[in-house]
């Protein structure tokens, strides 16, 4: 073969394989088996090599780019991206189609219903018909530019079948047969698994090398409409999606014309037990007025279009059979009961185990060993017992007896007056030892000190207390199970990074009772407003400790009698002084914070709820203290702002009820820079 006929070639391989992937990805079918596809695509791949002066952007061959080095670049997205308006019910869906009803009273409204992908937004740019740029969300401003795994995706299309400028969004997912091959493959090779399907694509599209993007055989759906060139622009979000499909992009052909409202309702009670026969995963029904030109008199709210509402299905429950019931022995001596289940998938976990709470709430569900329960979790919410089908007992199920002595070390347990929780009364019950070096070692961060090692120092008496962590030696670690040269080094070293803690971690780390995160921060400002240096120490923090007084604390802003009381009493125990007292020996240093940002959210209190896309919910809490904000653990009339990711549960209902101000994502993102 000379060099024309290569250059023909070449040419109507393409054609011919851009033919056949418009057939197999949008069209849903094929004229040839998909191993006729490879092998033009194999002879396509050889004469590129012996003829590469032929290769250009949009050919097959050329969906896998080089390695990125680093960071992806920020690019502007041509139409800004709006966050949609979420309904959890119908009554949510009328009352969105009452408001819109009212600002174009006398028209009628058709709508469109799309499956809502579970998956990653992305945005494409395409110049005279050829793929340009490949942009994630971002902050709805600019997005990553993603362009070296998204041209990976042989769903899309690296050329239009016109030679247009267009901007458009769709969903990249990855089917539920595909996520449980990538998750065999991470088992396989000693890799953490991905939590979901959307995880998965969303560390996919974001990988540096394409070649790993490229074997996980993503795909995408393509519904919404930016800035392009069109002679001639789409009347109705249908005629949208049919363009789509006729440029070759594609479309989930799921989509639905309705009428009316009560045909929108319909839609979507159809698709609540359908959805789990798809090959793909969905969180719900994305509606749309049909009409752009009532879309555009309909227009934005400050954060979001009116013209659209995202209908979120109710959190994911399913049954199992309640194989026992354990009691977990807290930190602090709690005794928690614990559901041990048959294991069972929710909402992209295995759940094996559910917290019962304590003996109240025990009693109130009336659960017992043997029964069948619904279980729920929504967003990354802890697993729930919802309720017993006590229908289904059969009269073998045993009644709970909640222990009278701590199962652990078998001291006597009580209820304390005005609580709902038992307690061990050994306060050198093991299990709380166990808990609290767990919990201590979690407050400071200590890389790879993880709880079986943890079991390991306990059980080989290398450790009496958290401070002994820090004398630990290569030699000590070396003569575990398991322990190596290499993996001591770095265990020792990420002890030795850790010796210099912020106040507020090292009073979290202590394990002192009621004394969470935020009492934490209150607490040090407190401190270090009563310091007499510059930098504090872990023996000027024992004297102002020795100090403290029930009636001072509680003019602390944020702690109350109860925090008070434990505060006090802890600091002036003998035992607890001698603990500060090791640490310091042991070369633990109290440190500065080291941002000293503008206090922007000084006065402010927050909650956070649901799953944050961009950051997670503690990154979200920690900027928010940087800031001088406070973080609430449930919303009230005091608080200032929810910060509302996905499945966001009861606490939007709250701060809608109370009318606090709910931020989004985006909203969020950009009061913080």
């Amino acid at each position: 073969m000379n060099r024309k006929e290569a250059k023909e070639r070449i040419l109507k391989l393409k054609e011919k394989i851009k033919d056949l992937n418009y057939q197999y990805f949008v069209l849903d079918k094929s004229e040839v088996e998909e191993s006729v596809r490879d092998s033009l695509k194999a002879e396509l791949k050889r004469l590129e090599e012996e003829y590469p002066e032929f290769i250009t952007p949009d050919s097959p061959t050329q969906r896998v780019g080089s390695v990125l080095s680093g960071k992806f670049a920020k690019i502007k997205h041509l139409t800004a991206k709006k966050s949609l308006q979420d309904a959890f019910s119908e009554e949510d869906v009328r009352d969105w189609y009452d408001r819109i009803q009212k600002i174009v009273p006398e028209e009628k409204i058709h709508f469109v219903c799309e499956l809502k992908i579970d998956g990653l937004n992305v945005t494409l740019h395409y110049k005279n018909g050829k793929l340009e740029k490949a942009l994630s969300r971002g902050d709805g401003e600019e997005g990553e530019d993603i362009t070296h795994t998204i041209r990976t995706i042989e769903s899309i299309p690296l050329e239009l079948n016109k030679e247009i400028d267009l901007e458009v969004s769709g969903e990249v997912y990855i089917t539920k047969a595909d996520f449980q091959k990538i998750n065999e493959d991470q088992k396989r090779l000693g890799e953490e698994e991905f939590a979901n399907a959307r995880n998965s694509a969303a560390g996919t599209v974001r990988q540096l090398d394409p070649e790993i993007a490229a074997s996980r055989n993503l795909s995408a759906y393509f519904y919404e409409l930016g800035k392009n060139s069109l002679e001639r622009q789409p009347k109705t979000q249908q005629e949208t999606l049919e363009l789509f499909f006729d440029l070759g992009l594609k479309v989930n052909r799921e989509f639905r014309f309705c009428n009316d409202i009560e045909e929108v309702v319909q839609f979507l009670k159809s698709w609540h037990e359908k959805r789990d026969a798809l090959p793909y995963e969905i969180d719900g029904i994305v509606i749309k007025v049909n009409e752009k030109s009532q879309q555009k008199t309909l227009g934005f709210t400050a954060k979001a279009p009116r013209y659209a509402i995202a209908y979120k299905f109710p959190a994911a429950q399913t049954t199992t059979q309640v194989l026992d019931i354990h009691i977990q022995v807290g930190r602090t001596g709690v005794l928690t009961p614990v559901a041990i289940l048959r294991p069972v998938k929710v909402a992209g976990s295995t759940i094996s185990r559910a917290t019962l709470h304590n003996e109240d709430e025990l009693a109130r569900k009336d659960i017992r060993i043997g029964d069948t329960v619904i279980i729920q979790k929504a967003g990354d919410v802890i697993p729930e017992v919802v309720e017993s089908l006590k229908d289904l007992r059969n009269g073998h199920e045993k009644v709970f007896k909640f222990p009278t002595h701590c199962p652990a070390c078998g001291a006597k347990a009580v209820r304390i007056e005005g609580e709902s929780a038992h307690r061990c009364t050994n306060p050198e019950c093991f299990a709380q030892d166990r808990e609290k070096f767990i919990h201590f070692v979690a407050a400071f961060g200590i890389d790879g000190l993880g709880e079986k090692i943890i079991d390991q120092l306990l059980e080989n008496q290398l450790v009496d207390d958290p401070a002994d962590i820090f004398a630990l030696t290569k030699d000590d670690f070396l003569s575990l199970p398991l322990f190596k040269d290499k993996r001591a080094e770095n265990v020792v070293s990420a002890i030795e990074k850790t010796k210099k803690v912020l106040l507020e971690r090292l009073l979290v780390a202590l394990g002192i009772r009621m004394v969470g995160e935020e009492t934490a921060i209150d607490l040090a400002h407190y401190i270090n407003a009563e310091k007499r240096h510059d930098e504090l120490t872990i023996a000027e923090l024992i004297q102002i400790g020795s100090t403290f007084s029930k009636e001072k604390l509680e003019e602390i802003e944020g702690i109350g009698t109860k925090v008070a009381e434990e505060l006090t009493d802890w600091f002036h125990k003998e035992k607890n002084q001698l603990l500060l007292q090791k640490l310091e020996k042991v070369g633990v240093t109290i440190s500065e914070a080291e941002n000293k940002q503008e206090q922007k959210f000084k006065g402010l209190s927050f909650v956070v709820t649901g799953t944050l896309s961009q950051m997670s919910r503690d990154e979200a809490k920690e900027k928010i203290r940087q800031l001088g904000g406070k973080i609430q653990s449930s919303v009230s009339a005091k608080t200032s702002y929810l910060v509302c990711g996905e499945n966001p549960g009861s606490k939007l209902k709250n701060a809608e009820k109370l009318k606090v101000p709910v931020l989004d994502e985006n909203e969020f993102i950009k009061m913080i820079k």
